[in-house]
């Protein structure tokens, strides 16, 4: 099973979930999405496996979702966009195993997809 876990290094949540996964026994790939960015199609396919609308991943009370320019009237293509631009404003982490993501907020929604 290949786990991917796409995080910011600096995360508290994201921490956590690392030591979770340690805990467990559990082998995962890290990729910090603010060196390695995801691309728009990267992004809307790890959004279609969670079943997540873009609006609903954002961090809103980010400086940077003011830049972006985006509201929830914005069109998903717009809001995936400037999630690409803009890489704070997308809630962390997400978990990627298979054909299944989950934002791992809490945590624990991470073991519900392994």
């Amino acid at each position: 099973m290949n786990i991917t876990v796409y995080e910011k290094p600096t995360c508290t949540t994201c921490r956590n979930l690392n030591k979770l996964f340690e805990e467990k026994g559990i082998d995962w790939k890290k990729v910090n999405y603010f060196i390695e960015p995801f691309t728009e199609t990267k992004l809307s396919a790890l959004l279609k496996k969670a079943g997540m609308k873009p609006f609903d991943v954002l961090r809103r009370a980010e400086p940077d979702f003011k830049l972006a320019g985006i509201d929830k009237d914005s069109s998903d293509k717009d809001v995936i966009a400037a999630m690409v631009k803009f890489p704070s404003i997308i809630q962390r982490p997400i978990v990627e195993v298979g054909d299944k993501a989950v934002l791992a907020r809490p945590i624990e929604k991470a073991l519900e997809i392994l």
